[in-house]
């Protein structure tokens, strides 16, 4: 090949590497005359935008520690412990704070005149209310009582073995005489509508396992009003220096049912008993 013929690509290689090196000292040139931003303190991809667009953070300012105040004064410790987050100074309690409820059982006697027609038993006792206060509640009360009859009451009507049930409704007031103290003492009264019930049963024979069944052979019942009263004891259990409203408690109530006369044939006399009863009350 001979040399003239290669003088034109010679050309073209010069001029494309001529080209080359003045791009690159073009881009070093321009690198070199702006700032480093990203090396400046505070730089951020978002400042650069605001300065692009025209505006300067120093025209924004960021309100101080004292102008953004404190949880307590501006209301955003609400929900906390003293400010109205349930405990505390300005406690809110949940729905259910000022409702009673109280479930109980134990024993009962005869007093009185009721003594020859009726003897021990046991009694069970469940009821709901409303606190109005540290000393005032008051319980719509369920009582079921079940009772036996003396042996001489059961031979003389010529059956082999009876017992008389209760089942009472009463409104009843409980007021606390020591209301600031974590063992205390109360009243308690109510009022309201009696069922009793006196069954006399004769023994048959027999149930699978050949033990005598006793069979209903005579029942008197009647419906009347009836009240009771009595005093209680109790202790206070949670809450700060027993401030809790639940409480584990002992009482001793009168309780007087008009019954009608035995001269009538629904009716046994006057009912009077000594219901005790041991339980929990919230």
């Amino acid at each position: 090949m001979s040399f003239p013929l290669l003088i034109t690509p010679m050309r073209r290689a010069i001029f494309v590497a001529v080209a080359l090196l003045s791009a690159a000292s073009f881009a070093v040139a321009q690198s070199a005359s702006s700032p480093d931003q990203s090396s400046a303190p505070g730089y951020s991809s978002s400042q650069a935008g605001l300065s692009a667009s025209g505006l300067q953070l120093s025209e924004f300012s960021l309100p101080n520690k004292s102008e953004l105040g404190t949880p307590a004064s501006d209301g955003g410790g609400a929900g906390q412990y003293g400010n109205g987050g349930g405990y505390g100074g300005g406690e809110k309690h949940g729905l259910l704070h000022n409702w009673a409820f109280e479930a109980g059982g134990g024993f009962n006697g005869p007093v009185g005149n009721d003594t020859p027609y009726i003897t021990w038993g046991g009694n069970f006792t469940v009821g709901a209310g409303f606190h109005f206060s540290k000393a005032l509640s008051a319980l719509l009360e369920y009582q079921f009582i079940d009772d036996k009859l003396p042996g001489a009451f059961i031979s003389a009507v010529g059956t082999q073995s009876g017992d008389a049930h209760f089942n009472s409704i009463t409104g009843s007031p409980v007021i606390d005489l020591t209301p600031k103290r974590s063992n205390g003492v109360y009243l308690v009264g109510g009022f309201g509508y009696y069922h009793k019930s006196t069954n006399f049963s004769d023994y048959e024979c027999c149930d699978l396992y050949g033990y005598e069944v006793p069979e209903n052979v005579l029942t008197i019942t009647s419906n009347q009003w009836g009240g009771n009263a009595g005093l209680g004891i109790y202790h206070r259990m949670g809450g700060t220096y027993g401030g809790g409203t639940s409480q584990l408690f002992a009482e001793a109530r009168y309780l007087y049912v008009h019954t009608p006369p035995i001269s009538q044939s629904n009716g046994l006399g006057t009912t009077e008993l000594i219901p005790v009863t041991l339980g929990i009350r919230f």
